[in-house]
This record gives C-alpha cells, sequence and structure tokens, in this order.
C-alpha cells in the first residue's frame, strides 16, 4: 500500500529537493521567470513510468504518458496523463490558468469519475496543486528540470492513494 508515514514523505521530499534544488539557482531553470509562461518546459509530449497506489490492493507498476497543450494568447495549460498497469488504467486531464502565479482550473480522473476545481501556485521548478470536488481531495505536485519530469499525486479519502510518477521529454 502506498500510504506514507510522515517520515517517509519527509525523506521522498528530501530526494527531491535535492534533485531538483540545484535548478532553482542554476541557468537551467526550466520554469524561470523570463519565460513567457510557465508552462512553457510543459509543452510537448512526455513518457514513463511510475507506481500507483490502490486501497487495499498493493501498488502496481504504471507506464505512462502525459501531453501538455499550451493555449495560445492565454497562459493556460490543458494536461492529459494515461497510464497503464497490468490490473487497468488511470487517465487525469486538467486545465490549468495561470494569473500571477495563481493558479486555477479543472481536474477529473476520467476512468473512475473523480473531478474537481484546482488550485496551486507556481514554483520556481513547478506547480503544487490541489484538487477539491464532491468527494473528491487530491495534492499533485509537478517538478520539471531540463527534460525530466515528477508528478506525485496524492488522494485523500479515495480508492486511489497516490500515483508517482518520473518522466522524460520527446
Amino acid at each position: 500500500m502506498m500510504v506514507q508515514t510522515m517520515s517517509q514523505r519527509a525523506a521522498r521530499f528530501f530526494i527531491l529537493t535535492m534533485i531538483f534544488a540545484p535548478a532553482a539557482t542554476s541557468s537551467s531553470v526550466t520554469l524561470s521567470a523570463q519565460q513567457a509562461s510557465p508552462f512553457a518546459a510543459l509543452a510537448g509530449r512526455w513518457t514513463g513510468e511510475g507506481r500507483l497506489g490502490l486501497k487495499d490492493s498493493p501498488p502496481e507498476t504504471v507506464k505512462c504518458r502525459a501531453t501538455y497543450f499550451l493555449t495560445d494568447g492565454k497562459d493556460e495549460l490543458k494536461q492529459n496523463i494515461r497510464c497503464a498497469t497490468a490490473g487497468g488504467s488511470i487517465e487525469v486531464q486538467s486545465q490549468i490558468e495561470n494569473a500571477a502565479g495563481v493558479l486555477s482550473g479543472h481536474w477529473k480522473e476520467t476512468t473512475r469519475n473523480l473531478e474537481g476545481d484546482l488550485t496551486g501556485a507556481v514554483k520556481p521548478n513547478g506547480l503544487r496543486i490541489v484538487v477539491k470536488g464532491g468527494d473528491l481531495t487530491a495534492n499533485m505536485d509537478i517538478l520539471v528540470r531540463d527534460n525530466k519530469q515528477v508528478v506525485e499525486i496524492q488522494f485523500i479519502n479515495s480508492a486511489l492513494v497516490g500515483l508517482s510518477l518520473l518522466m522524460t521529454k520527446g
């Protein structure tokens, strides 16, 4: 099961921070203030794998594809993440708008019909998002450095527990 203790979450956060922190101070920051949109580094197709946690089941390995589309004339991003496991699939669709670093929009997991409104913030190396709606509460972090991306989704009070992905652009 993907339920983590506080120390496990702290350890994973430390590891991710060590991987991505150097990007926050280097010239290779992919989500920098100089770019027209904080979404620019995400545009395109990403592939990779990770783990999907389901309540009352062991975690499953997933293979995933994420596609990000930028909307012309508006600081908006459309995100599609499709993952397949031996036992099924998960598909996340998001529409995210940026207004001076404050995020808003809509988020949906189509295979289980979970959806909600999202809020969040642009961070130096990615996005931090909270989703709330009906019976759904989830946190989603997207970290980007060069051609690598980490997506972490934690579901609260759901049959889904979490989704952790490491993807490469191209």
